[in-house]
């Protein structure tokens, strides 16, 4: 999977986004839709990031889903704790098998994340539909 970016991309998004900025405040919509399907990622990959010598978990308070109007990340590490990019993905040179956390944990909920955007979408085009005037 070398050279592959893993993520959700809905088809269409680019123009979705587009409509909704023409919309104006309502694309903060899309903003807290992305922040819960982030936050539905940083919980899993919480309950599966390794702890070996990390003991405290401190690796684990660092996931955190980020809020943006044109999309959802998530995140792990700090610059007091630099070695989750080495946990995730793994380093050779020091016999460092790849943990990807991240990764699995966005594939453990790739259906919910595509329900759940689907249901978000949705509402928000009801309640369009409700506001617009006749």
């Amino acid at each position: 999977m070398a050279g592959t970016k893993p993520g959700i991309e809905v088809v269409g998004g680019s123009q979705l986004r587009k409509a909704f900025k023409r919309l104006g405040d309502r694309a903060d919509d899309l903003k807290a839709l992305h922040g819960s399907i982030g936050e539905m990622v940083a919980e899993t990959a919480r309950s599966i990031v390794p702890i070996g010598s990390d003991e405290d978990g401190h690796l684990q308070d660092t996931i955190r889903p980020s809020r943006r109007k044109t999309g959802a990340s998530v995140s792990a590490g700090s610059r007091a704790l630099p070695y989750a990019g080495p946990i995730h993905f793994g380093w050779r040179a020091r016999n460092i098998e790849p943990q990807p956390f991240l990764y699995d944990a966005l594939d453990d909920r790739r259906e919910d994340i595509v329900r759940r955007y689907a249901e978000g979408v949705g509402d928000m085009v009801r309640k369009f539909d409700q506001e617009a005037p006749d």
